[in-house]
């Protein structure tokens, strides 16, 4: 069931609607030389494989074939291999992710392949004609299927078997009680949104009678009827659906702060306590459609920013769709057997099908295979694995399958981590949202006083206007797009920088990355290939080389350094003892009772520095090694990308001076430091900083450390060393040419802050005298209010598309 590779699979409806000759009828892949024909709905159709010909004659057959001709993009390649489903009733998976209703049990599951509404309207009528099943609910947007059957009836993969069929394949969820919990904030969200429009309808049309009496000829038992009718349908909205706003302002005024939700809820209830006492004794005027339509278009642009929020937080349910329910374990005896995955420990061998997520990290035990690390990386293309070399859960096997030697499981994990990264980027509060919320505090406590004096001069002008003058002076100038300008902003950038594969820990980070001018570069595991190879082995003084390699891996087997992958493949090397790395000189450890070192000839040896690795005592050399590296693929792109944004790029590296400066040389880089240890690389730094400059550290190791904790901006390398990434700003999951689209998204974001700021700012200057001169109406104070908040919310959303490449 794997989603289609070809360009075709994501074509708009138009393109669906006309599909090319040679494309599958019902995933648009292209035909292979021997197409399958199947007579569906009326007509004869091409399939590429029997999966999707059974899937599109099962569909015709029950009558949903308008699928094909509501659908707005292909489905899913349905796969033919014969997958197991029975683990779904295991009582252990259904107790963590299920629960009890009358009649039944219900699940929320995450389902591969839904991409249109057309899916869901095809997932939704499937699932209700299985028997056993009581409801069912897909939503296309979520990529969620809410589903309640009766056991008693049906065991759970019945129904979860006839949608693998049709090319929708399930994952299990973040977890029943997360699952409620969001279904049940969302619902009463929209229920409040549903309350407050409704209600807005009907008071303003109650108002607009009151409005159009400008004769007064409207008789008084008349015009109270429709007071007392506006005040029975404007009460649910204020104290229903507006009960965000009264609980955000008691939260607010209990800790002794003034915010947006103080001014939204005293206005709220001013407009609504004050049309309460005119209707009682009579009064001339009523202001209930103001309180409404306040809170309505408040609520509007609420969840609209809850829109620019799930939209960041996408990459959340991507990761946790990335993991598998359950996994395939090797017993000893070589048989297997399907346990979820909380089963798995570390140590056991798993074993995964083309096609399959990887369930856990692990070690490949295979020769070879190719796996694509989309989710964790932002690369689509496959990457090639050798024996050895590590695996990550959430990872897709591809080609053929696998096994692997599991190392790490649930939170530990990678993916688990990095879903972690991303909820703590979308938590945190940068300097320029907290000033934005201290001057909407402020702002707050001046419009109250000028709220006063605008009030009292109103009751020596007007007195029949002072409270309609006031009222609309609060709404109009709700610092509510001055709010929302940074916070939706961010959540977007965010979320486009996770599925960029690149997550920002530092609050400030993003700000700063738009402001960098100097970009200085580690070589190896950076601007070079993480796995160099080793090209010659010399020995000397008649020393053995297989010794000499085993040493040499016994040294480097605990190390992240990159150079240790050229020694990975030595299975029988013995282990180090009180192995100790010396940052820009090499390591030093006990094997066999004897003192090595591995590392550059003065650290090795006591001699000359010639570029070479070195294996020795400290006094004598025993062997000499020589590494070939080569520069990352998309290293020359990256290098071009970044100078075209005009910035200056350095490289340091405590590697030797003729392989740092080569590998500089091919990519264009004139600013060369080799041989740096940190302390080196620190001061480089620290004298670029001096200058005035604005400096981003990229590195991937323990080396680096130092140097990335005192860089403006410090990004690590994904798969480096873990005290890189605590000393980092930015973690580089993916690809090294993201980092200049990292680069451009800052910039973006910084654009679109300062618009959103600026447009804020002015937007409440304009409105603020025009409302204090009596020249605007509550109810369409309320309306400039909400469509300010939607301004600077679908500025901010422009962001979530992220930065081509």
């Amino acid at each position: 069931m794997a989603a289609a590779s070809s360009t075709l699979a994501a074509r708009p409806a138009d393109a669906v609607a006309a599909a090319p000759a040679d494309a599958c009828h019902h995933c648009g892949e292209r035909l292979p030389a021997h197409a399958l024909e199947r007579h569906v709905d009326g007509a004869s159709h091409a399939f590429c494989c029997e999966g999707c010909a059974a899937a599109a004659q099962w569909i015709g057959d029950a009558g949903l074939a308008d699928y094909y001709r509501l659908r707005s993009d292909w489905g899913s390649r349905v796969a033919q291999d014969a997958i197991d489903l029975g683990a779904w009733d295991r009582e252990d998976v259904l107790a963590e992710h299920a629960r009890a209703v009358p009649g039944g049990r219900e699940i929320t599951l995450l389902a591969d392949g839904m991409r249109c509404a057309a899916c869901a309207w095809l997932v939704d009528r499937v699932l209700s004609r299985e028997p056993g099943v009581l409801e069912a609910g897909a939503n296309a947007v979520t990529g969620r299927i809410h589903l309640t059957w009766d056991p008693a009836r049906t065991p759970l993969s019945r129904p979860l078997a006839r949608l693998v069929a049709l090319g929708y394949r399930p994952f299990l969820a973040t977890g029943a009680a997360r699952e409620r919990a969001l279904r049940r904030e969302r619902n009463h969200a929209l229920l409040r949104l549903g309350v407050a429009g409704l209600g807005a309808m009907q008071a303003m049309m109650f108002a607009e009678a009151l409005y159009l009496d400008t004769t007064g000829s409207m008789p008084l038992p008349t015009r109270d009827a429709l007071r007392w009718i506006t005040f029975l349908v404007s009460t649910p909205v204020v104290f229903f659906a507006g009960w965000p706003f009264l609980a955000g302002a008691w939260r607010q005024l209990r800790h002794r702060r003034l915010g947006m939700d103080v001014l939204v809820a005293g206005s709220t209830l001013l407009a609504w306590a004050a049309s309460v006492a005119e209707t009682v004794r009579g009064g001339a005027h009523v202001w209930y459609d103001a309180a409404v339509m306040f809170v309505f278009l408040l609520l509007a642009a609420r969840q609209l920013e809850q829109r620019a929020r799930r939209l960041a937080s996408a990459q959340v349910d991507a990761l946790a769709h990335a993991r598998p329910a359950f996994a395939a374990r090797e017993r000893d005896d070589g048989t297997r057997e399907t346990v979820p995955v909380a089963a798995l420990a570390v140590g056991d061998v798993a074993c995964v099908a083309a096609g399959e997520p990887v369930p856990a990290d692990g070690i490949l035990l295979d020769p070879a295979a190719s796996v694509e690390e989309a989710l964790l990386t932002g690369e689509s293309r496959p990457v090639a694995k050798a024996a050895g070399m590590r695996l990550y859960a959430g990872s897709v096997c591809r080609e053929r399958p696998l096994r692997l030697r599991v190392g790490a499981v649930g939170a530990a994990t990678r993916v688990s981590q990095l879903a972690r990264l991303v909820e703590q980027a979308q938590a945190h509060r940068p300097a320029i949202a907290r000033l934005a919320d201290r001057v909407a505090s402020r702002f707050v406590a001046v419009l109250l006083v000028i709220a006063v004096l605008v009030f009292a001069a109103w009751r020596v002008h007007d007195p029949a206007r002072a409270f309609e003058v006031t009222l609309a002076l609060l709404v109009v100038s709700c610092p509510c797009a001055l709010s929302l300008a940074v916070p939706a902003a961010l959540a977007c950038a965010h979320g486009a920088l996770a599925r960029m594969g690149l997550l920002a820990l530092g609050a400030d980070a993003l700000d700063r990355l738009a402001r960098v001018t100097d970009v200085v570069l580690d070589k190896t595991g950076t601007l070079g290939e993480r796995r160099p190879a080793l090209r010659e082995t010399r020995v000397f003084d008649g020393f053995d080389p297989a010794r000499a390699l085993a040493l040499a891996a016994a040294l480097e087997r605990d190390s992240r350094h990159p150079l240790a992958a050229a020694f990975a493949g030595m299975a029988e090397a013995p282990r180090a003892e009180a192995a100790v790395a010396v940052p820009g000189a090499g390591i030093e450890g006990r094997v066999d009772g004897a003192c090595w070192r591995l590392g550059h000839a003065p650290f090795a040896s006591g001699g000359i520095d010639d570029g070479g690795l070195w294996l020795g005592d400290g006094r004598r050399a025993v062997a000499r090694f020589e590494i070939g590296e080569t520069a990352r693929g998309d290293a020359e792109a990256t290098v071009a990308a970044l100078r075209a944004q005009g910035l200056a790029l350095h490289v340091a590296s405590g590697d030797a001076a003729d392989r740092v400066t080569a590998l500089a040389a091919t990519l264009g880089i004139d600013a060369v430091r080799s041989r740096q240890t940190p302390e080196d690389k620190l001061a480089y730094l620290r004298a670029l900083q001096a200058e005035g400059r604005v400096v981003a550290m990229v590195g991937d190791g323990i080396n680096d450390a130092p140097v990335l904790a005192g860089a403006d901006v410090a990004i690590a390398i994904g798969d480096g060393a873990a005290l890189a990434h605590r000393s980092a700003d930015l973690v580089l999951t993916g690809a090294l040419h993201r980092i200049p689209q990292a680069v451009a998204l800052a910039r973006r974001l910084r654009r679109v802050v300062r618009q959103n700021l600026a447009w804020a700012i002015a937007y409440n200057l304009l409105a603020l005298p025009l409302a204090a001169a009596g020249l605007v109406t509550p109810w369409l104070a309320a309306l400039g209010m909400a469509l300010s908040s939607l301004t600077v919310t679908a500025n901010a959303l422009r962001l979530a598309r992220g930065v081509r490449p």
